[in-house]
């Protein structure tokens, strides 16, 4: 409860409780779901994997079959091995002599028995699985459970019966955990038809928000082109009605109408899928852009290439519209009269009803733009405010480096030594104005969660709450921008001395209330040893950006002989991507055997985790402009045809005592008619929207009224702008040649 959902909590023994004991799934599989992994062997450098441990049934019932050799089966041991196509292709180059062949895997020594097919790239959509392994003997691996329904099993049936087997998850659980919200969990049985796919759960909702933007996009520039294909048939009435009195058939007419139509909108067609095919790309990168701190996997591999579904649906909405939009004009051409238009030579004006439609197209082009332009206020405002989220803590010029010693062949004591020398160094380097450790990060998840019991501050069992925990270094308060409240900062003198820590606000106000907590003890459950409280500090984010922020202990970096961290942090005087060298080289110099895995700055990993916002936003932003242009060359259009068609009025008001004024305003008064009604229209419909909007986008500011406004004063000023032209030219006619082209 209150925590997002996600696969990968099931253990084999759960795994093994469902599978024997269902009567909905014909087969049930399990898969630990992807993870790095070091590989090794004879003429192989190390490298890191992405692998999986899955269950002795998981191809069979996935229906897949091997390259070459076999697939891992049922009672298959441990030490076997199945490689993904593309890397028997990138590694060994397709070579069959690697069956038989020995790897080492994590350490454990394990026979390549086969590779699977070259479409079978895993179970998670968009990220490639190198090597599949079977289930090791002894593991506290969590799993992902996939079942196949037996013939005639509704979903709702499955969901029914997996409720009641997911007792025994909960009292699994339950055993090992003192949390009272554990017999609270939930279990959610869905359609996998499609695979695992984070990048559906993170960017469906606001994918869906952009298509329906899209759609009042093509809607604004469809709308368009029926007014464009109006008046230039009201313009051509008179040849329509020469070519049906010289014998013309009136479907012929239509149908040379709505090939025009047609042929326009295949033009724009195939220039979009031009555009698109290219564009795809910058898409992606947006995408994937903040996927070590949304929970995506490090490897993403994703094609947005038009391919022939995409070309199928474009093909037929191109038809579509054409036929739709371009049904007016020729409605207008089956319905003209050859006698009366043929009197109307010579004629200005045009009919009252035709007038009308083509200024109801404007009017619904209008209130289309209001509505882009608000939702393009209103997702450009969330995204502002998730930006300057007050954090805890300052994010600018702040580096963060990533090492990894697990295999560097340092003792804990080498490495503490080694660790505080780094930071020396660090510290030395020019524009470096501090350095320390930090595990987490800022947004970058979750250290530890512990339950704790504080001296004096008894709490009942159904109140308990894990309590966060992370590491950090002297000077890491500092670094951050954290502000030290009350009491002390780490010291490196703190080794080996009786165990301190620092609380945060939100810990400090659940068991203090307005008392000092400087000073208090408690102590971890399952730990005899307990911490005093050295100090206080601000509130700071470490888990999701809008997340309310949770009760921190900090504990020493440098603590028990143990270091914990592998997250260095710089603040620095100058740009932090201008010292990313120099601290590559100094690592390199003091940790000769650990590796960098990643440096980054802090202002980079906080708007990773907003992608989605970005993505909807900038889009959004985009449409919204790209709307407003052309309802605004629409409105343009519109103004410069009905000023043509009206010269001869406008001359004959000029000669009778008008001035130019009166006829500038008289056609800006036509035109703010048309828009405040368009925007009337709008303003309603924005109203509507933004509660779909809302439930889409979490926390999606849409209590105020700023965005609709901003979208209103937007288009009156496109408007004006629109019309201006046509205004000044109807107020330059000079009489006496509008009298005699009449």
């Amino acid at each position: 409860p209150g925590e997002p959902r996600g696969n990968g909590f099931f253990t084999w023994p759960s795994y093994e409780h469902y599978r024997d004991h269902n009567h909905v799934f014909s087969a049930l599989i399990a898969a630990s779901g992807q993870a790095h992994y070091i590989v090794r062997g004879e003429g192989l450098e190390p490298e890191s994997l992405n692998g999986e441990y899955v269950s002795g049934n998981f191809f069979p019932v996935l229906g897949v079959k091997p390259a070459i050799g076999r697939l891992i089966g049922p009672g298959d041991a441990a030490d076997s091995a199945v490689l993904s196509w593309s890397y028997w292709k990138n590694r060994f180059n397709l070579d069959p002599a690697i069956l038989g062949k020995r790897i080492v895997v994590q350490d454990l020594p394990v026979t390549i028995v086969g590779v699977a097919p070259r479409e079978f790239f895993g179970l998670q959509v968009g990220s490639r699985t190198d090597i599949w392994l079977p289930r090791p003997a002894s593991t506290d691996l969590r799993l992902n459970l996939l079942g196949r329904l037996k013939p005639g099993v509704s979903m709702e049936q499955a969901r029914a019966e997996m409720t009641v087997l997911y007792r025994f998850t909960i009292e699994e659980r339950a055993r090992g955990s003192k949390d009272p919200l554990v017999r609270q969990l939930k279990i959610e049985v869905e359609p996998a038809g499609t695979g695992l796919s984070k990048l559906r759960d993170q960017f469906a909702k606001p994918l869906l928000a952009l298509m329906a933007v899209v759609g009042l996009l093509l809607l604004i520039a469809c709308t368009n082109v029926a007014g464009l294909l109006l008046a230039r048939a009201a313009a051509r009435q008179k040849e329509m009605a020469m070519r049906v009195a010289l014998g013309a058939g009136r479907l012929r007419l239509v149908s040379q109408v709505l090939t025009e139509s047609l042929l326009i909108s295949g033009a724009g067609t195939l220039l979009g899928l031009f555009l698109a095919y290219f564009g795809a790309g910058a898409l992606v990168r947006i995408l994937i852009s903040g996927r070590r701190t949304i929970g995506l996997p490090q490897h993403i591999e994703i094609s947005l290439r038009p391919d022939a579904h995409v070309l199928f649906f474009t093909a037929g909405l191109a038809l579509l519209t054409g036929v739709l939009f371009g049904l007016a004009p020729a409605w207008n051409a089956l319905a003209s009269a050859p006698a009366s238009s043929m009197r109307e030579m010579g004629k200005a004006g045009e009919t009252r009803s035709r007038r009308f439609f083509g200024k109801s197209l404007v009017v619904a082009q209008v209130a289309l733009s209001a509505v882009l332009l608000s939702a393009a206020g209103m997702f450009l405002r969330h995204l502002s405010n998730l930006e300057h989220l007050d954090l805890g803590f300052r994010r600018d010029h702040v580096l963060l480096v990533n090492v990894d010693p697990s295999r560097s062949g340092y003792t804990a004591e080498r490495l503490s030594g080694a660790y505080q020398e780094l930071l020396r160094r660090l510290e030395g380097i020019p524009g470096v104005r501090s350095a320390s450790l930090s595990a987490p990060t800022p947004l970058s998840g979750a250290g530890a969660s512990r339950f704790a019991t504080v001296e004096g501050h008894p709490e009942k069992p159904e109140d308990r709450r894990y309590l966060s925990v992370s590491w950090v270094a002297p000077k890491c308060f500092e670094t951050l921008g954290i502000p030290l409240l009350a009491g002390r900062d780490f010291t490196f003198q703190d080794q080996g001395r009786p165990r301190v820590a620092i609380v945060n606000q939100a810990m400090a106000r659940y068991f203090f209330a307005d008392g000092n907590p400087i000073g208090r003890h408690f102590t971890f459950d399952g730990d005899d040893k307990p911490y005093e409280i050295a100090g206080l500090v601000g509130d700071a984010n470490y888990y999701e950006i809008r997340e309310t922020t949770r009760r921190t202990i900090y504990l020493p970096a440098f603590q028990d002989g143990r270091v914990i961290p592998q997250h260095f942090v710089l603040r620095t005087n100058i740009d932090p991507e201008g010292v990313a060298g120099d601290v590559r080289r100094t690592v390199r110099a003091v940790l000769k055997t650990v590796p960098v895995t990643g440096i980054t700055t802090l202002s980079d990993q906080i708007d990773a985790t907003i992608v989605p916002e970005r993505l909807i936003a900038t889009l959004s932003g985009c449409f919204g402009a790209l709307g407003s242009l052309l309802a605004a060359i629409g409105l343009y259009g519109l103004l410069a045809y009905t000023v043509a068609r009206r010269t001869t009025e406008f001359g004959i008001r000029l000669a009778l005592g008008a001035t130019r004024r009166n006829v500038i305003r008289m056609v800006l008064g036509d035109a703010m008619i048309m828009t405040v009604v368009g925007l009337t229209i709008g303003a309603l419909a924005a109203f509507w929207g933004r509660n779909f909007a809302a439930s889409l986008i979490q926390d999606l500011p849409v209590s105020n009224v700023v965005s609709i406004a901003f979208g209103v004063i937007t288009m009156i000023g496109i408007a004006l702008l629109a019309a201006f032209l046509p205004a000044r030219r109807a107020a330059g006619v000079d009489p006496m040649e509008a009298l005699r082209h009449e």
